[in-house]
């Protein structure tokens, strides 16, 4: 048989209407059962701030002033203080649960109602909390951990300038050492070091954890940060502290933005936060880590919870998004049937029974469930490793830097996930969504920016693809001569399939000896994210290397012609994890009918996402034309069989119903009743 004759038989087999027997309607599921294994880690924690959270602390607030939305997240923040919860993340020695993961649940619960509050927790107890936690020893933990837990001492996370977002080791405040008085003198250069952006900084904060250049003896050591006090005990801004009002935004009108400038500000020599670094008081510098990189990225390291933080409470926003958008669309009707006479009131449609609509809304719904699993898995990656730092350790390198690109790959997205989806549902909503009572104006507002802060997703994909190359090249060098001979054979085979229209059958044999006649086959779906993302490494790698090999390129020329190919790179490794994610709490999941739910859920996930890249399947030989199609059809008929699900679905999210504050959901809370402070 010929390889058009092979790839003719293939296509017959998975391009008719129904390419494998039609599965039966899975039964009825016990909502109650889905929410708990969509909750993962945190479903304890979870279901006790659903019976516990007063149903005010969740209103909606954009419809205040400035100042009062201020004031209300203020004192939300007072209640959510005295309610606990967001020290499980500390160590017990000063009133914390050493459970990291637990502090981050909460904060993603927080997600489904107002972001300022969200936000303004994270900044205490995430940002500057945290830095101190993982940054300081013994004595700043004594001194700031039991009081800023309680909210008695409220501080803020001074690291990105005006000038300086993401290149966070070009940082140009710096500290000095003056060994005579053994201070160190806090000072900004120029307006392009201001520390910008900075939240609490324009009213709450009393200190603030400075990250500045080190200096001693005239020599530079790199970024470290300080504990620098704002204002004295009267209330007022100390000597060379210079604070301002970045004012209203877009968006989190409740946290109070601000810049900080430096003139020659004093601070005693205790006030580095020196686990990785320490300074004499005669000036001399040492640190337990040689290489001035290696502390630079093990500093940040230590801080990554917050884009882990950031990734879960984009996933929140946006199912309570969905869930707007969804139940709208289950009331609203629009247009008659076909066949109704002109002029007669006929039956009209609700929205979600169209296709179209069910594709602008079920997809992003599956989605968001295999983002929800994915972050679930990443939450446990980060306790494991944040406990060790907790007993006063340090964890593993090489499992470190992993694991901060999986955090990376999770936050960009997470957050371009909640971009796009809450436009959608936006739209979806025509008008009615774009009353302010919806809430999904102030939904899209407040999350906008989370795809710039805590990292520029664009930035923090380069750092994903650039650990697969490190991870790739890791490969040839752990092979010794026979595996280097395997490994090229491999890619020759590979290559040779990819010059074949019918690489899906090639790779299929090679890869596992069969091909499947049903796109729902699971292996097969991985399979075909597996190999996208091996080829693009693979390709990179190649690409880079002719570039660097060329003596008229200099490396940043090298590298940002290839800039392109690193987004994809990246894109192609978060495809895969997301999906391998899902699959893996589907396989854990016990209840029969609950599995079955969401192995169509993860079809839908995953075939939407072939179907939005299917130019790179085509074009790399991965897909036929035809079997490019059939996957589209199973798309619509996945929608189709998910349609009747969505209430369950819904409930899968375990959002209560006052929690959503929406003029379009009934019997959700209005906003007018919501809008005063706690009592």
């Amino acid at each position: 048989m010929t390889t058009t004759e092979f790839d003719t038989a293939v296509d017959a087999r998975v391009t008719a209407p129904n390419p494998a027997p039609p599965a039966p309607e899975p039964g009825p599921v016990d909502t109650d059962v889905l929410r708990t294994v969509l909750d993962g880690r945190s479903a304890a924690l979870r279901e006790r701030a659903r019976r516990e959270f007063p149903a005010d602390l969740f209103g909606p607030i954009d419809h205040l002033s400035t100042a009062e939305q201020r004031d209300l997240t203020r004192a939300r923040l007072r209640v959510l203080a005295e309610m606990g919860g967001h020290e499980a993340g500390f160590s017990s020695r000063y009133g914390g649960g050493d459970s990291p993961g637990a502090q981050v649940g909460q904060f993603e619960v927080l997600g489904f109602g107002d972001a300022s509050l969200m936000i303004k927790s994270g900044v205490q107890w995430g940002l500057f909390g945290g830095a101190v936690q993982a940054l300081g020893t013994e004595r700043h933990h004594a001194e700031l951990l039991p009081r800023l837990l309680r909210l008695e001492l409220v501080g803020c996370f001074a690291m990105t300038e005006t000038g300086h977002g993401s290149d966070v080791a070009s940082l140009g405040t710096t500290a000095t050492y003056d060994p005579a008085a053994q201070e160190f003198v806090v000072h900004t250069p120029d307006v392009s070091c201001r520390k910008d952006y900075i939240g609490g900084a324009a009213e709450d904060a009393e200190v603030a954890v400075v990250f500045a250049q080190l200096i001693t003896g005239g020599t530079s050591h790199g970024v470290h940060a300080f504990v620098v006090p704002l204002r004295g005990e009267d209330g007022n801004d100390l000597p060379g502290v210079r604070r301002f009002d970045d004012g209203r935004k877009a968006g989190l009108n409740g946290v109070d933005n601000g810049r900080l400038e430096f003139d020659s500000v004093r601070v005693p020599r205790t006030a580095l936060l020196d686990r990785y670094a320490h300074v004499a008081p005669d000036g001399t510098y040492s640190s337990p880590i040689a290489s001035k990189n290696a502390r630079f990225f093990t500093m940040l390291g230590a801080l990554v919870k917050g884009r882990v933080s950031i990734s879960g409470g984009a996933i929140g926003q946006t199912k309570v998004a969905l869930e707007i958008a969804l139940r709208y669309a289950l009331r609203r009707k629009q247009f008659a049937r076909p066949g109704t006479e002109k002029g007669e009131r006929g039956e009209e449609v609700v929205l979600l029974d169209y296709l179209a609509h069910q594709r602008r809304l079920l997809i992003p719904l599956a989605t968001t469930y295999a983002l929800s699993f994915a972050q679930d898995e990443l939450l446990g990656e980060m306790d494991e490793l944040l406990r060790v730092q907790l007993a006063g350790g340090d964890p593993d390198p090489a499992r470190q830097r992993a694991f901060e690109a999986h955090a990376a790959g999770m936050k960009v997205a997470s957050t371009w996930h909640a971009t796009r989806t809450i436009q959608t549902c936006r739209e979806a909503c025509g008008g009615n969504g774009y009353l302010a009572d919806s809430r999904l104006p102030q939904l899209k507002a407040d999350t906008d920016v989370f795809t710039t802060f805590e990292g520029d997703n664009t930035v923090l994909l380069q750092l994903v693809a650039k650990s697969q190359l490190t991870a790739y090249a890791q490969q040839f060098s752990d092979l010794d001569t026979l595996g280097m001979a395997r490994f090229a054979t491999r890619d020759f085979v590979t290559t040779l399939a990819g010059r074949s229209p019918a690489r899906s059958l090639v790779a299929d044999v090679v890869e596992a000896g069969r091909v499947p006649d049903d796109l729902h086959d699971r292996a097969w779906q991985l399979r075909m994210l597996a190999d996208r993302e091996r080829h693009v490494v693979e390709s990179l790698a190649k690409r880079m290397r002719k570039a660097r090999s060329r003596s008229e390129q200099d490396e940043f020329e090298s590298v940002d012609g290839l800039q392109d190919h690193l987004l994809l790179a990246g894109r192609a490794h978060v495809d895969r994890v997301v999906a391998e994610a899902f699959a893996a709490a589907i396989a854990r999941t016990e209840d029969p009918a609950v599995a079955t739910l969401l192995g169509e859920v993860l079809d839908l996930h995953v075939l939407a996402l072939l179907e939005a890249e299917k130019g790179w399947y085509l074009e790399h030989r991965r897909m036929t034309t035809l079997r490019a199609k059939a996957v589209t059809h199973a798309v619509n008929e996945l929608c189709r069989r998910l349609r009747p699900r969505t209430g369950e679905l819904l409930a899968g999210f375990g959002i209560p119903r006052h929690w959503l504050a929406s003029s379009l959901v009934p019997g959700s809370t209005a906003p007018e009743e919501s809008a005063g402070a706690p009592s």
